[in-house]
């Protein structure tokens, strides 16, 4: 008997005389045989590609094929695609790919389908073994990752020593970086959630190992708290890249979910050692907590691009929140009665003091910011044409922003809280 998947597919194409293929749940390529010139568009392309479409993906799925117990037949949504016999593989009730044969149109379908079933019963007892492997390894790579960014001197020490003998990465030089991922909501997140989310993370994972235009490695690491993905490469991975993986992860977190606008991720520096692992991790999540708090930053908010905030989110919240109260400001805060003053503030010191792009930006006349800042001048006591009293404004007023966040991240849920959120997901 067959114990092979591509033994299973060549020995069932040649006793069938069509062409086989075993996908895995998601409709990635496992395994094919040769053709029998009854070969269209969509099975060339999945050859060739290892996959097909995500669009066409879900059209095939949307056929409730996940839910399938028994052979039956699917015509893909595609100009000149032949009709198959899709035979759900399971093994211990869990469902672990597809037995795909293109029909021959003779009227032999239902002896085809049970010679179907028998190989993709013997295919799952392959897939099920496979699965059990996967796991351990995966089950101990991962919490080789935990102890890598372990507080314990000695714990972390012993991780690299671990990590390594997993011979996981060539000897030559390699890039790595941490990519954190959590959820935005300021109530935290409940445990479908938190599934889904390592759904999407997983999801992520394999896009990296099978479809990213650079090759490498990618672990991830997942829990209720905290999620995050390891990417080993030759060379860092580039800006569209990692913004794919937000995408990737949004979108799917979203069709399980309906919430994928609340997911945020935080971009580590570049390292080149293993043990430095945790200088990016830890950086990642601080970049994480920028993206929560820091509306500017975006949903992808990059460690190497937080200015000031890569000091400011190392401060405790609470001495934060009290270094925050700065009089210059707090002064110009209380007279502010028409809340442009701060704003012109800010925009100013964001420019570097460039009066020219400031009054763009706010779109008044050159005369008219002149005025705002002279104001902004007399009630601070401080000069603007000063570097280090425009130093202490903008700090402040960075101070300022970070702590209104934090007061709003504790702030009681109200019930109109609750209810906008009932509403957004109704």
């Amino acid at each position: 008997m067959a114990d092979d998947l591509q033994d299973i597919v060549d020995d069932l194409a040649e006793r069938l005389q069509r062409s086989v293929a075993i996908d895995d749940p998601r409709l990635r390529l496992l395994a094919a045989s040769r053709h029998f010139d009854d070969e269209d568009a969509i099975r060339v392309a999945s050859v060739l590609n290892r996959f097909i479409d995500s669009p066409l993906c879900e059209q095939i799925l949307a056929h409730g094929i996940a839910q399938w117990t028994a052979p039956g037949r699917v015509t893909p949504p595609v100009e000149g695609a032949r009709p198959r016999i899709c035979v759900p593989i399971r093994c211990s009730g869990l469902l672990l790919g597809y037995l795909w044969l293109i029909e021959s149109g003779s009227n032999r379908r239902q002896q085809h389908e049970e010679v179907a079933k028998e190989a993709a019963d013997r295919a799952g007892v392959v897939l099920y073994r496979r699965l059990l492997v996967h796991e351990r390894t995966r089950a101990r790579h991962e919490a080789i990752m935990w102890e890598l960014v372990a507080t314990d001197q000695a714990v972390r020490s012993q991780a690299v020593d671990d990590l390594r003998a997993e011979q996981l990465f060539p000897n030559t030089a390699m890039c790595f970086q941490v990519v954190g991922i959590q959820h935005h909501g300021r109530d935290g997140i409940a445990a479908a959630q938190a599934v889904a989310l390592e759904a999407a993370v997983e999801d992520a994972q394999s896009w990296l190992s099978h479809g990213a235009t650079v090759p490498g490695c990618t672990l991830m690491a997942a829990n209720k708290s905290r999620n995050w993905l390891l990417l080993a490469r030759p060379r860092p991975p580039s800006r569209r890249e990692l913004d794919t993986i937000w995408t990737r992860l949004t979108a799917r977190f979203d069709r399980l979910t309906k919430d994928g606008g609340n997911v945020v991720l935080g971009i580590g520096g570049v390292v080149h050692r293993i043990e430095d692992i945790i200088d990016s991790y830890r950086e990642a999540f601080l970049a994480v907590r920028a993206a929560q708090l820091v509306p500017s930053t975006g949903p992808v908010a990059r460690w190497s691009e937080l200015g000031p905030y890569q000091l400011l989110l190392k401060v405790p919240a609470d001495d934060l929140i009290t270094a925050a109260q700065v009089p210059a400001l707090v002064a110009l805060t209380r007279e502010d009665a028409n809340a442009t003053l701060v704003p012109t503030l800010e925009a100013f010191l964001d420019n570097a003091g460039d009066v020219a792009g400031t009054a763009r930006q706010l779109d008044v006349h050159r005369a008219t910011l002149y005025q705002r800042l002279k104001r902004i001048e007399h009630l601070t006591g401080c000069a603007l044409n000063r570097g280090e009293d425009r130093l202490t404004l903008h700090l402040a007023l960075k101070l300022q922003a970070l702590a209104a966040a934090y007061r709003n991240e504790t702030k009681p849920t109200t019930a109109e809280d609750t209810q906008a959120r009932i509403q957004s997901v109704s």
